[in-house]
């Protein structure tokens, strides 16, 4: 079984807005849309395309109307692949779970403001643990909540889809939300990662691509496409222009 890669920060986001030169946009394929039943093939084809991270749903049917998979089976894909594992929980009372989910092998793990009365203590557990720590808000929450939250956060993921199912539509205001959370991030001088999470195809990747954002997470529009190697490229080639 490979060793997770731990804490690997890839955070280039500040020296490169310092120094004025454009920094690299991150794709994050989403497993969720992935073929389980070829899915160290579909890992493989991602991760020769040049997928930064391997982004991981987990869902409880509770937090969000759908269920996916627990640490378990997250141990069970730390074996097939290098890549950091940025492991999304839409769970209730998650900081129950956290120390199995980096157990595991995740690499991030980001919980919903949504879903915790204890942000703050939440966040540092993640810490303790010795990954890093993200927080995630949904398309209705505004960013007004992470005013005293956002200093002590590794990442920070909008969700421009409602949480709970792959292959929905980007929710058009999320843009102007991204925008608005570059700006925040940067108006403090934080080395804070900027992620979003819904609804990205190569239709919008590049509008999406413009907002300021770090790392773009894709699942349908990578993983429902006939060649998602080949959609990967595409996507990164466009992130560049």
């Amino acid at each position: 079984m490979r060793e997770a890669p731990r804490s690997s920060r890839t955070s280039l986001t500040m020296a490169a807005r310092t120094n004025g030169s454009p920094h690299p946009i991150r794709i994050a394929p989403s497993l969720l849309s992935a073929d389980f039943s070829q899915i160290a093939q579909q890992i493989e084809l991602v991760e020769q395309a040049g997928a930064a991270y391997l982004h991981l749903d987990v869902m409880d049917g509770r937090f969000v109307p759908n269920i996916t998979w627990g640490p378990k089976i997250i141990g069970d894909l730390r074996s097939l692949s290098d890549l950091p594992f940025d492991t999304h929980l839409m769970i209730v009372e998650p900081e129950r779970y956290v120390a199995d989910f980096a157990a595991a092998g995740a690499n991030i793990i980001t919980v919903h403001w949504e879903a915790t009365v204890h942000a703050h203590r939440l966040i540092q557990q993640i810490k303790e643990l010795g990954v890093r720590a993200g927080l995630s808000v949904n398309p209705a929450t505004s960013l007004c909540v992470l005013e005293d939250i956002l200093p002590y956060l590794d990442l920070l993921l909008i969700m421009s889809v409602n949480p709970g199912f792959g292959g929905q539509s980007y929710i058009p205001t999320s843009t102007a939300k991204l925008v608005a959370a570059r700006a925040l991030i940067d108006a403090r001088g934080l080395d804070v990662e900027l992620e979003v999470d819904g609804g990205v195809h190569l239709d919008n990747v590049a509008e999406v691509a413009r907002t300021g954002v770090d790392t773009i997470v894709m699942g349908s529009g990578i993983f429902g496409t006939t060649h998602p190697d080949e959609t990967l490229a595409r996507v990164r080639a466009l992130c560049q222009r």
